[in-house]
């Protein structure tokens, strides 16, 4: 098998396609961020698409995502906890699609980090909940600065009062500074986001690797309940609507969330009705911080936050409301998962003595302690700190679209960073010597250009990988988020010759077995079709998903590994889960009846 990995290869990115109407996208994006050199080294080493976080085409402004989070994540591997087996990855942007290549540490570099790393990672895991609390600190300021953040339309004239005080100044230079304190906040908490989240993982590949030590035959799963169960700020929204539900249940309030895609009528029902008023007012408290929470990952302009489409999240509560009147239970199993993880620990260490069961105790406890923070940290940067970023985006935008610069607010989307910045300048320009803008000749019909060339790549649906693999895929990280192993790449490649027509195998990612009707979700907008007891096919799900992971009986996804957070999510909601399928979402069809074993990593078509 090995032999036959080495003889096969996914396409080049210079083999790939351009689909029709797409002609000349590269001058859409930063000129680093396309591959420059198609017949030289860029055509030859292997990169795997991150359709996990990114899972649809790039708009030039929303590569600033990709470039902050993927930028970050290398400088604490490679500049800041010199972790001794992984350096950063690198990226590219191919036909709209992020593609990441993993950068390797040479050997001989790898014995000299050891030292340095174990000093610096010691550093954290001592002081532990300290530095945590101030991370807390850092993220919440670097927020509550860019919301004070403000994008208004130049006065008429300079006031009186500025002449006075001999400010010599006309105000536009607020504009451009503001946009720019915009994109570095943004910067700076994607920079504090990594702070702790490689120590998450490395604290729990630690303990991984020491259980396979041990436990040569150990499962992975037997390995993640042992530190499940834990209570998670990123559920904590969820949590919320669920507190929601049961409150407006205990007050009869039933009947006025009949229609909850009209808010403002929702909200008026519930006051006219007999304790209405308290149910409100519990309502609004909830919204502050855990409302900044977006049904998509936070990544795109698109991505629709509770705050905003308050109809999200009164429909969630809504459906809740429908189901405790059923008497279901929608609280997550935590008192199961804390039995089954405690049996599980006690388990192993009836097996284990001396030395190496002070080890596995500490190693254990380090793991759980850091195992949080790898869904904790979603909600602060990509729900929250991206959602008020998108939302000074808008502002900007509609700006912009005031002045005439082009029609809708997401337009300003369509352009670089760069090129906003050059915007700004050209209407205050025109602003300060009372001339025309040049933008309102300019952009419209450059925009629809552009929306053209967007349109047409996302007709397309990336390509899993690039390039020739390696024989064996063996980066920690890469397996355990992405899900990217070996075993995934040859099914990838055509090469899993245990794989039958009606059977899909991925990440064993959080056990149980389970038949039912299939679900395939594409997007978000399409999460109030799932009924209950289907099973979610999707290419990937996102944390904000939680309202209905209690409908559902079991996930398949096309992407992430152990770690992913579709993984994590399952396993902390009891629900069993297949990740990393590759083809799961495009296979299998809404309606067909399958058998998902989340112990074996296999999803079979049982029937249409």
């Amino acid at each position: 098998m090995t032999a036959q990995v080495t003889m096969k290869s996914f396409p080049k990115p210079s083999q790939l396609p351009v689909p029709e109407g797409a002609e000349g996208w590269e001058r859409l994006y930063p000129y680093n961020l396309v591959f420059q050199n198609l017949s030289g080294a860029e055509d030859e080493k292997f990169w795997f698409c991150d359709s996990q976080h990114w899972p649809t085409v790039f708009k030039p402004f929303e590569t600033i995502g990709g470039e902050f989070a993927v930028k970050c994540l290398g400088q604490y591997n490679t500049r800041h906890l010199r972790i001794p087996s992984a350096n950063g990855i690198e990226f590219k942007v191919h036909l709209g699609y992020l593609y990441m290549s993993p950068v390797p540490v040479p050997e001989d570099e790898i014995p000299q980090r050891v030292p340095e790393f174990e000093r610096r990672v010691s550093h954290y895991f001592q002081n532990w909940d300290e530095l945590l609390a101030s991370w807390h600190r850092k993220v919440r300021a670097t927020i509550d600065e860019m919301e004070a953040l403000i994008f208004e339309p130049l006065p008429e004239v300079v006031p009186f009062a500025d002449i006075e005080s001999g400010k010599a100044k006309d105000g536009s230079e607020v504009l451009m500074e503001n946009y720019d304190r915009l994109i570095q906040l943004c910067y700076q908490n994607w920079q504090y986001h990594f702070e702790f989240l490689n120590l998450g993982y490395l604290a729990y590949l630690d303990f991984f690797g020491f259980c396979k030590q041990l436990f040569p035959d150990i499962p992975d799963q037997s390995v993640a309940k042992m530190v499940q169960g834990v209570d998670m700020e990123l559920f904590r929204p969820d949590d919320e609507l669920k507190k929601l539900a049961a409150l407006a249940v205990e007050l009869g309030l039933q009947s006025a969330f009949s229609d909850t895609d009209d808010v403002a009528g929702t909200l008026r029902r519930v006051r006219e009705l007999p304790g209405g008023e308290k149910w409100v007012e519990a309502y609004t408290a909830a919204q502050d911080p855990w409302f900044n929470f977006t049904v998509g990952n936070g990544f795109y302009g698109h991505d629709k936050y509770w705050i905003e489409y308050q109809e999200i999240p009164l429909g969630f509560i809504a459906d809740y409301i429908r189901r405790l009147d059923k008497g279901h239970e929608i609280r997550r199993p935590v008192e199961e998962l804390t039995a089954e993880r405690d049996r599980v620990v006690a388990e192993y260490r009836e097996l284990i003595d001396g030395d190496e069961l002070a080890a596995f105790d500490a190693k254990r406890a380090l793991a759980a302690t850091a195992y949080p923070y790898v869904e904790n940290h979603n909600f602060y940067i990509e729900h929250w700190t991206m959602g008020v970023f998108w939302r000074k985006v808008r502002e900007l935008g509609s700006m912009f679209a005031d002045a005439g610069f082009w029609a809708q607010r997401d337009d300003l989307l369509y352009l670089t960073r760069g090129e906003v910045r050059d915007a700004i300048f050209d209407l205050v320009t025109a602003w300060a010597v009372g001339a025309e803008p040049t933008g309102p000749h300019y952009w419209p019909a450059e925009i629809e250009r552009r929306r053209g060339i967007i349109d047409a790549l996302a007709t397309q649906r990336p390509q899993p990988a690039l390039n020739t693999p390696p024989v064996e895929i063996t980066e920690p990280f890469t397996m355990m988020l992405y899900g990217i192993t070996t075993e995934q790449v040859r099914q990838w490649l055509g090469d899993d010759a245990a794989a039958e027509d009606s059977t899909i195998t991925g990440m064993a990612a959080s056990p149980g077995v389970v038949e039912g009707p299939a679900r395939v979700v594409q997007h978000a907008d399409e999460l109030g079709q799932v009924r209950e007891g289907e099973i979610l096919v999707a290419t990937i799900t996102a944390p904000s998903w939680g309202p209905i992971f209690g409908k559902i009986k079991a996930a398949v996804t096309d992407i992430g590994g152990m770690m992913s957070h579709a993984a994590i999510v399952c396993r902390e909601y009891g629900l069993p889960a297949v990740t990393g399928t590759g083809t799961g979402s495009t296979t299998i069809k809404t309606g067909q009846r399958i058998r998902v074993d989340g112990g074996a990593g296999r999803v079979e078509i049982i029937e249409d």
